[in-house]
């Protein structure tokens, strides 16, 4: 019994820096760990440098298409350009130019299998 009362009495002295450590161990671990702790910043930080690039990446292929299209206005027509587009729909070749076709088989082949003889 008298055990018991000396734990009470001195447990008062170690409550307070107790708590203060807890609550102190609490917030360190939510600022390092947390949905918004710094290793969730530099996650986002470089999620936010990926999109810059993606930006970038897509704004120069869409001045690319701008610029393509500025030369398809009705009131000035780049001749260059009216060319590209009349072969590519019509699939027309002056005559004389010469024409490389893909090969079919050669994309479902893997690259080995080309140089060896059929059996």
């Amino acid at each position: 019994m008298m055990l018991w009362q000396e734990f009470r009495r001195r447990g008062r002295y170690f409550i307070g820096p107790l708590l203060g450590i807890t609550f102190t161990a609490y917030f360190v671990y939510h600022t390092i760990e947390g949905d918004r702790g710094l290793l969730a910043a530099r996650e986002i930080t470089q999620q936010l440098h990926a999109a810059t690039e993606q930006l970038q990446t897509v704004q120069s292929e869409r001045d690319a298409l701008a610029h393509k299209v500025a030369g398809l206005n009705p009131n000035h027509v780049d001749p260059d350009l009216l060319d590209q587009q009349i072969r590519q729909q019509l699939e027309l070749v002056s005559p004389g130019e010469i024409v490389v076709l893909p090969r079919k088989d050669s994309a479902k082949e893997p690259a080995g299998a080309a140089a060896q003889p059929p059996r």
